[in-house]
């Protein structure tokens, strides 16, 4: 099978294209033939050795986590599908080594869900990591409810973009971090903009006067810094990309995969009240073009590898 991988940590250029062995279909696994592959800011930390401490790594490693396909074959133990299911998961593995970035990937059952028919191949890539990471930090850590104020930093990536639907959704007031370009876009979605640079604390303070009810930070260093002095009395923090928030009171969130949660997001882009952002798609073979851009940051939305032309 063609795949994408890396076989020592290292820049773009460790990234190869090439034939490897098919995975091996364990008892509680599905055999899923790739459509689409979404990337993470994850999966360049992943190539760069930044997840080595934390994870065993076995090379050659395949990169990528999102995946969106069709069940070629079941595992042994497996009862909820079969041959010709659509499906879509954020395939989190035990350790580094097979990813999604490939003609055929084996997925434990737990991490995958069933494709929202409404959803393209390339959406339904694009939604699982990032949308979890979303949704578990507004509803399971945060607990965002109806007449809450939230801000989100970095509102236009990738998390981002789903933080803000998912909180309008849940009936809150939403503000968010962005680069003016990108502010017409995040009034679209139902949050009130404001410019990354320059006096940013200052104009959030002035739209929330008694400060923010919650903060989701996407963005680390700066922004994530400057997040508790905007906090109202009781406001909750929680950053999904700088762990360096719990010495400031609040809270790490490190997306996990959950049926439940991914199934809830499926139906929340099939009525409406999600759509999926995609900034661009990349054929397999030029993912490491994506994940050269997705390493510069500032794309708003999702990058996304496809192999329909494979098939």
């Amino acid at each position: 099978m063609k795949a994408v991988h890396f076989r020592r940590f290292g820049g773009t250029e460790v990234l190869e294209y090439d034939d490897l062995p098919e995975p091996v279909l364990g008892p509680d696994h599905v055999l899923v033939r790739m459509r689409a592959a979404a990337l993470n800011p994850i999966d360049w930390k992943a190539r760069e050795g930044l997840l080595a401490p934390m994870m065993e790594t076995v090379f050659p490693v395949v990169t990528g986590f999102d995946l969106a396909g069709v069940v070629e074959r079941t595992g042994l133990a497996v009862t909820e599908y079969a041959p010709g299911d659509e499906v879509m998961g954020f395939v989190w593995p035990d350790l580094l080594g097979r990813g999604t970035f490939a003609e055929v990937v084996s997925a434990p059952v737990r991490t995958v869900v069933p494709k929202p028919p409404g959803l393209s191949w390339a959406e339904a890539a694009a939604l699982p990591l990032s949308g979890l990471a979303a949704y578990q930090s507004l509803v399971h850590r945060l607990r965002v409810g109806r007449g809450d104020t939230v801000l989100v930093h970095a509102a236009a990536g990738g998390v981002g973009v789903f933080a803000v639907q998912i909180a309008v959704a849940l009936g809150a007031r939403v503000i968010g971090t962005a680069s003016e370009g990108n502010h017409g876009f995040l009034r679209s979605l139902g949050a009130e903009p404001v410019a990354y640079r320059g006096a940013s604390a200052e104009r959030i303070r002035a739209l929330a006067p008694e400060g923010v009810d919650a903060v989701l930070d996407a963005a680390g260093k700066r922004a994530l810094r400057s997040s508790p002095d905007l906090l109202a009395p009781g406001g909750r923090l929680v950053s999904v990309a700088d762990p360096q928030v719990t010495a400031l009171g609040g809270q790490y969130v490190f997306a996990r995969p959950c049926a439940d949660d991914l199934t809830e997001l499926g139906r929340m882009t099939g009525d409406g009240r999600v759509r999926v952002e995609i900034a661009r798609t990349f054929p397999l073979e030029k993912a490491a073009d994506a994940h050269e851009l997705i390493r510069m940051g500032h794309t708003r939305g999702k990058l996304v590898v496809t192999a329909d032309h494979l098939t």
